[in-house]
C-alpha cells in the first residue's frame, strides 16, 4: 500500500484540526501544574512551637503551603486553610505553612493578621522551596500518608478551591 507523500492530508483538514486542538490541550494541561518531586523532601524547620520535622507526620495525609508575607493572593489562601484545618485534622490531615520571608518579623505581622491555628514553620534561606521546585507563591503540595507528592498547585483560585479540597477529602479516606 502506498501513502500520498501528506499522508496527514489524507484523512482530512477537519480531522488535522481536531487532532493538533486536542494535542494543545493535552500540552497546555500538563504544562498546567508545576513540576514536583515524586516523593515529598524532608524537612526539619523551626516552627511557632517547635520543631517541624516533615518525617514526624508520616502517616498522615499532609498540605504543604508556601507563602510569604508579601503576597496578596496568600491573605485570601489562609482563612480557606485555616477552614480546612477545622474540617480535616480530625480526619487525618495535617497543614504545614512554610514561610519564606528573610525578616521574621514580617512573618509574624502577618500572622497577626491572617490568624492560624495550624503548624506554621520558616526557612528564611528558602532550601524547602528549592527542594519542592516553588516557583510561584502561594504553592501547595498534598502529600499522602505514604510521603508521595499527589497533587501540587501554584497560586490561589478561590474558584478552585473546591478541587482541591476533593483531592483532600480522596486523600483523608480511611
Amino acid at each position: 500500500m502506498t501513502y500520498p507523500q501528506h499522508a496527514w492530508l489524507a484523512i482530512g483538514p477537519r480531522r488535522v484540526a481536531l487532532v493538533l486542538v486536542v494535542s494543545a490541550v493535552l500540552a497546555a494541561a500538563s504544562s498546567a501544574a508545576p513540576a514536583h518531586p515524586k516523593s515529598a523532601p524532608p524537612f526539619v524547620l523551626p516552627g511557632r512551637a517547635g520543631t517541624v520535622a516533615l518525617d514526624s507526620l508520616r502517616g498522615r495525609v499532609v498540605l504543604v503551603d508556601f507563602w510569604a508575607s508579601w503576597c496578596t493572593p496568600c491573605r485570601s489562601s489562609f482563612p480557606w486553610m485555616q477552614a480546612l484545618h477545622e474540617k480535616y485534622s480530625r480526619r487525618g490531615l495535617t497543614i504545614v505553612a512554610i514561610n519564606l520571608d528573610k525578616d521574621r518579623a514580617a512573618a509574624d505581622a502577618f500572622l497577626e493578621e491572617n490568624p492560624a491555628t495550624f503548624t506554621v514553620a520558616f526557612d528564611p534561606k528558602g532550601k524547602t522551596a528549592e527542594a519542592y521546585r516553588v516557583e510561584a507563591m502561594p504553592s501547595s503540595y498534598l502529600i499522602g500518608p505514604t510521603g508521595t507528592v499527589l497533587h501540587a498547585h501554584a497560586g490561589f483560585d478561590p474558584k478552585q478551591t473546591g478541587t482541591f479540597e476533593t483531592l483532600i477529602q480522596e486523600a483523608c479516606k480511611p
